[in-house]
C-alpha cells in the first residue's frame, strides 16, 4: 500500500529536480520517500530560512521550480522572512511542511494557515484520500499565482495508507491574460513617434527577451534593466546598465533625457523610479500583468509579456517599414552608451581612514572574478558596490533574496539554491554580503561550501549596520546599537571547510586571484575591511527623499 509521503514524493519529484530541506520530525518520512523513490536532488540547509531561501534563489537562476521543506511549528515559523520575500517576488516554490495532525491542534501547535496567509502564501492540507493531487494542484498553483503554496503535511499522516488512484503527473503550462491588441497598436504609435526611447526591462520580461532587443533595436533605443535583471540586454551597444538607485551618473542622465519609457515585466518600484522623480519628463508606458504599478504610468497594457512583446514587435517594425524612422537620440554617441553603466568615476584603493574604499575594491574584483558568473547577494548597505560595479554577461545572473521584502540575512541563506544553477552553467558563484547580514545568517555558510562547485563569498566588513549609521547616525542618534564588533570572516570560514584571506589591501587578492583564473573547485571567502564613510549613492538617494518628505510634511503642518 502507497503512504501519503511515497504519494507526496512521486507527484512532487515528478516536477521538480531541487528539495532544499531541513529534517525535523513532520517531514521525515517524506524527505526519506523523496531520497528513496525519485531522482530529486536534496540539499540539506543549516537553518529553515534557507529551505525557501535557496529554492527561491533556485528558480531565479533558473526558472525551474524548485521544492523546500521544514517541520512543523518553529520549523515553519523558521521559514517566514523567507516565504514572504518569495510571496512578494512572485517566485513559484511549493513549501512542505509538517502541522498539527488531522485530530486537532497540541498545545505546541499555531496556526500555520493563517500565519502563511499574513506572509501571502496560501496553504493547501494534504488528507489521505487525495494526497497526490493535492501536490499537483500545489505545484500548478505555484506557477499559475506565481507564487510559494505551502502544502502542509498533519503529523499523523506520512505513513498513512492512501487508496487514492495515480493521479496523472501532467500540467499544462499557465495561461496568463493577453494584452488587447488596441491597446498594443497605440502604444506602438506612442514607441514610432518617440525620439528619445528607453526600454526598460524587469524579470517579468524573461520570456520576451529576443522579442523586446527587437524592438529597442529597431527603435534605436537606450536599453536598462532593473536590478534583478541586470544581464538582460548585456552586449547590445545602446545598453546603459541599470535604471534607478543603481544607475551610473551618465545612465541617469540619459534617464532623465527620455521622452517615452516602456518599462515591461518591472514593477516599478520606488527605487526603479526614483521615489517617482526620475521620468518626470517622459511619458511612462507599462506592460506587465500587474500594470499600473505607479502613479507615473501614462499608458498601462496589462498582459502576459512573451506575446504581448511578439505582437507589439510586428506591429512596431510594420510602422517602420511604411516610413523611414527620424534620427534617434540626437547627439548621444553610441558608443559611449555601452560603458555607462561602469562609468563610475574615482575608485581609489583607500579611504581618508586608511580602510578599502568599497568602489576601489570592486573595481578590483569585477577585474579579476571570471567573466561568467553568477552572483548571489544579500541585502543591505553594500548592495550599492555589488549591484554598480560587477559586469553580467547574461540574463538571470544577478539575484536578489530579500530586496522586495527589504531583509538582510538572506545572502547565505540563498546562495545554495544559486550554487546548483552556477555549477550547471559552468559560472562561478558569487556571493557578496555585509557583517551584519553575515552573522544573521552563519549557518549556512557550510550549506554554501558543502554545495558550490567554485564560489567566492565577498564580505564587506566594516563593523557596522551601515544603512542605519548612514541613515539615523546622521541625525545624532545614538550610533552604539549601529555598531558591530569587527569579527574575523576568514576564521570562520576556515572552520567550516573553506579557503580564505582578510583583504586590507588590493595586493592581498593576489593569491585568490590566482586560484579564481583557473579551475580549481571550492569556495574562497575574503573578509574586505572595507571603510563606513563611503556611503553609497543609492543610500543618499534614499536619505535625500527622506528630507523630501519631512519637509513638506512640516510645510503641511
Amino acid at each position: 500500500m502507497t503512504t501519503v509521503a511515497e504519494r507526496l514524493a512521486a507527484v512532487l519529484g515528478a516536477h521538480a529536480t531541487e528539495v532544499f530541506g531541513l529534517l525535523g520530525n513532520g517531514n521525515a518520512h517524506l524527505v526519506d520517500a523523496m531520497l528513496r523513490l525519485t531522482p530529486i536532488r536534496y540539499t540539506a540547509v543549516r537553518h529553515e530560512a534557507a529551505t525557501v531561501a535557496s529554492a527561491d534563489a533556485h528558480y531565479r537562476a533558473t526558472r525551474r521550480l524548485a521544492i523546500a521543506t521544514a517541520t512543523y511549528g518553529a520549523g515553519f515559523t523558521n521559514t517566514l522572512t523567507a516565504l514572504t520575500e518569495a510571496a512578494m517576488s512572485h517566485t513559484p516554490l511549493v513549501l512542505v511542511v509538517g502541522d498539527e495532525p488531522s485530530s486537532g491542534r497540541r498545545p505546541w501547535d499555531v496556526d500555520q494557515i493563517a500565519i502563511a496567509a499574513a506572509c501571502g502564501a496560501p496553504t493547501i492540507v494534504v488528507d489521505a484520500e487525495r494526497p497526490g493531487a493535492q501536490a499537483l494542484e500545489a505545484v500548478r498553483r505555484a506557477h499559475a499565482e506565481r507564487g510559494p503554496i505551502v502544502l502542509a503535511l498533519p503529523y499523523d499522516l506520512p505513513m498513512a495508507p492512501t487508496a487514492e488512484p495515480e493521479p496523472a503527473l501532467e500540467l499544462d503550462a499557465p495561461e496568463f491574460e493577453r494584452a488587447a491588441t488596441a491597446e498594443l497598436e497605440a502604444l506602438a504609435d506612442r514607441l514610432v513617434a518617440a525620439r528619445r526611447p528607453i526600454v526598460l526591462a524587469g524579470c517579468g520580461a524573461f520570456e520576451a527577451r529576443a522579442d523586446l532587443t527587437a524592438i529597442a533595436d529597431a527603435l534605436g533605443a537606450i536599453t536598462v534593466a532593473t536590478a534583478p535583471a541586470r544581464g538582460y540586454f548585456a552586449g547590445r551597444e545602446l545598453d546603459a546598465g541599470v535604471c534607478g538607485g543603481f544607475s551610473s551618473e551618465r545612465t541617469a542622465g540619459y534617464l532623465g533625457e527620455a521622452d517615452l519609457v516602456l518599462a515591461v515585466g518591472a514593477g516599478l518600484n520606488q527605487f526603479t523610479i526614483g521615489f517617482g522623480r526620475l521620468f518626470d519628463q517622459a511619458h511612462l508606458a507599462q506592460l506587465d500583468l500587474e500594470a499600473p504599478t505607479a502613479p507615473q504610468v501614462g499608458t498601462a497594457v496589462r498582459g502576459d509579456a512573451g506575446p504581448a512583446v511578439r505582437e507589439l514587435r510586428a506591429l512596431v517594425e510594420a510602422r517602420l517599414a511604411d516610413a523611414a524612422p527620424d534620427e534617434r537620440w540626437p547627439g548621444v554617441d553610441p558608443a559611449e552608451v555601452a560603458g555607462a553603466q561602469l562609468d563610475r568615476g574615482e575608485a581609489p584603493e583607500h579611504a581618508p581612514d586608511g580602510r578599502l574604499d568599497p568602489r576601489g575594491l570592486m573595481t578590483a574584483l569585477d577585474a579579476k572574478l571570471p567573466a561568467r558568473r553568477l552572483v548571489c547577494s544579500d541585502g543591505g548597505h553594500f548592495i550599492g558596490w555589488a549591484n554598480t560595479h560587477l559586469r553580467l554577461d547574461d540574463t538571470d545572473t544577478m539575484v536578489l533574496v530579500g530586496t522586495k521584502y527589504q531583509s538582510i540575512g538572506l545572502g547565505f541563506a540563498s546562495a545554495p539554491g544559486a550554487a546548483i544553477a552556477a555549477a550547471e552553467a559552468g559560472r562561478m558563484l558569487v556571493v557578496p554580503t555585509g557583517d551584519g547580514g553575515g552573522l544573521m545568517a552563519l549557518a549556512d555558510l557550510d550549506s554554501i561550501v558543502r554545495t558550490a562547485h567554485r564560489a567566492t563569498i565577498i564580505v564587506f566588513n566594516d563593523a557596522a549596520y551601515t544603512a542605519e549609521t548612514t541613515q539615523y547616525g546622521t541625525q545624532g542618534l545614538d550610533e552604539r546599537p549601529m555598531r558591530i564588533d569587527e569579527v574575523d570572516f576568514a576564521q570562520l570560514a576556515l572552520g567550516v571547510g573553506a579557503r580564505s584571506t582578510v583583504v586590507r589591501d588590493l595586493a592581498d587578492l593576489d593569491e585568490w586571484a590566482a586560484w579564481a583564473a583557473g579551475d580549481e573547485p571550492g569556495t574562497w571567502l575574503l573578509d574586505c575591511r572595507i571603510s563606513g564613510e563611503v556611503i553609497a549613492p543609492y543610500q543618499l538617494e534614499i536619505m535625500e527623499n527622506l528630507r523630501r518628505a519631512a519637509a513638506q510634511q512640516a510645510q503641511g503642518s
